[in-house]
C-alpha cells in the first residue's frame, strides 16, 4: 500500500470535518487521505460525535464485555523489541515460565461461569517443546469444556511453525483439533515496514501477521486485530494500518474487533518517550471506528487505556470495554497502574456512567445477560 502524504499547503487543524462526517452518515467509505484529516483536525466534538453517531447506529446504547481470564505462561523471548517491558531472555532476572499444570490451573475461576474466555499469549520461549501448546490447550478444553479458548498471536503461530517444522496451517489445523476457538490480535503493532524495521525486525513481517490471520480465517478461526499507537509511528502509518486490515475484513470477514492499545513507555528501551494522552486514546478510538467500516466491535482496552478513560470512550465510537482481565502481565511489567482485574459490578457501573446498558457477552459477541434497569 502507498503510504498516505501529507499536503503541505493545506492547514488542516484549521478544517472543518463536515464533508467527512456527511459520507461517513451517507455509508460511504473513508479514504486515506479522508483519514488522515481526522488525526489532524482541531474540530474534536465533530470528530467524536460522528464516531458516537456510527457506534449507536451498530449497537445503541449497548456496551459490551466479558469473563476473562488472561494466562500469560511465559516471558521469556527470542526477540528483542524496543516497546516491549515483558519479554525476558532465559536466566534473566524477572524471567518465568509456567509448567502446564500451574497454567491450566488459572484457568479454574471460570468453570462455572457461562460465556467466558480465556486469553493465552507468552514470549517466544525457545525451548518449550511444540507438545506444550497443545497440551495447554488440550488441557484446558477437556477441563473446562464450555471456556472459549483465544491463543496465540499471529506471532506465536508462526514461532510454533518454526520451533515444530510445520507451516502454519499444520499449526492452526492441530491447535483447532485440540480446541481452540479463536485468536488474539496481538503482534501486529504497526503494519508498516518503515516502523517494524525500527521496532521489532525479529518479529514477522507486516504481511506474514495478515497471512496468518487470513489463512485462519479461511481455516474457520476468528480474531482480533490491534495497533500498538503513541511511539515512533505517525498518522498516516496508523491509517496504512487501518486500511489492510479493513482490505482483508473485506476478503474474509474474519476479525471480530479492533482494539487501538496505548504504548505504555516504562521498563523499555523507549522510556523516554512520554505516553499518549486520554485525548489521543480517545481520538485514535475515534478514528478507528469511522475508518473501519466492517468491523463491528471497537474495544477500549481498560487494562492500556484505563478505567475512566475506557468509560469516556463509550462516547467516542467504542462499545466494548473488553472484560474482567483477571491477572494480565504484559501491561503491567510496562508500570500499568490499572487494576490486575476489575469486577463485573465496577464495569457495570462504568458503563452506566456512560449512559450504556451493560451487556456481559461471550467472545462470539452473544448476550449472555443484559443489565437494563
Amino acid at each position: 500500500m502507498t503510504p498516505v502524504q501529507s499536503p503541505e499547503p493545506v492547514n488542516c487543524r484549521q478544517d472543518g470535518i463536515n464533508d467527512i462526517v456527511d459520507k461517513v452518515r451517507d455509508g460511504q467509505r473513508l479514504s486515506a487521505q479522508e483519514g488522515w484529516r481526522l488525526y489532524q483536525t482541531s474540530d474534536v466534538e465533530a470528530l467524536h460525535r460522528a464516531a458516537n453517531d456510527v457506534r449507536e447506529r451498530r449497537h445503541g446504547r449497548r456496551a459490551y464485555y466479558v469473563f476473562n481470564v488472561h494466562v500469560n505462561y511465559s516471558n521469556v523471548c527470542v526477540d528483542s523489541c524496543m516497546f516491549c517491558a515483558f519479554a525476558k531472555k532465559e536466566h534473566e532476572p524477572g524471567a518465568y515460565e509456567m509448567d502446564l499444570e500451574e497454567a491450566l490451573s488459572r484457568t479454574g475461576a471460570l468453570q462455572n461461569l457461562p460465556g467466558s474466555e480465556v486469553h493465552i499469549v507468552g514470549g517466544l520461549h525457545p525451548h518449550f517443546p511444540y507438545a506444550y501448546y497443545i497440551d495447554l490447550v488440550r488441557g484446558i478444553r477437556e477441563r473446562f469444556p464450555n471456556v472459549h479458548i483465544k491463543a496465540f498471536t499471529a506471532v506465536e503461530i508462526d514461532h510454533l511453525a518454526r520451533l515444530s517444522g510445520k507451516t502454519w496451517a499444520d499449526v492452526l489445523r492441530e491447535l483447532k483439533a485440540v480446541g481452540l476457538d479463536s485468536m488474539p490480535g496481538g503482534g501486529a503493532e504497526i503494519l508498516n515496514d518503515r516502523v517494524r524495521r525500527k521496532l521489532c525486525a525479529d518479529k514477522i513481517t507486516a504481511d506474514q501477521w495478515l497471512d496468518v490471520h487470513r489463512l485462519a480465517h479461511r481455516m474457520g478461526i476468528r480474531s482480533n486485530a490491534t495497533m500498538l499507537f503513541g511511539h515512533i509511528e505517525r498518522d498516516e502509518e496508523r491509517i496504512e494500518h487501518m486500511i489492510r486490515l479493513r482490505d482483508l475484513q473485506d476478503e474474509t470477514g474474519g476479525f471480530m474487533a479492533f482494539i487501538p492499545l496505548r504504548f505504555h513507555p516504562a521498563n523499555t528501551r523507549l522510556a523516554r518517550l512520554p505516553m499518549a494522552s486520554s485525548s489521543d486514546v480517545l481520538r485514535n478510538i475515534a478514528v478507528s471506528r469511522l475508518m473501519l467500516d466492517n468491523f463491528d466491535h471497537i474495544k477500549a482496552y481498560w487494562t492500556q487505556v484505563g478505567l475512566e478513560t475506557a468509560r469516556d470512550a463509550m462516547n467516542c465510537g467504542a462499545d466494548d470495554f473488553d472484560g474482567t482481565v483477571v491477572d494480565e502481565r504484559i501491561t503491567h511489567f510496562a508500570g500499568a497502574r490499572t487494576p490486575v482485574g476489575v469486577t463485573q459490578d465496577r464495569l457495570c457501573a462504568l458503563m452506566r456512567e456512560a449512559g450504556c446498558i451493560p451487556v456481559r457477552r461471550d467472545s462470539w459477541y452473544d448476550e449472555v445477560e443484559v443489565f437494563d434497569r
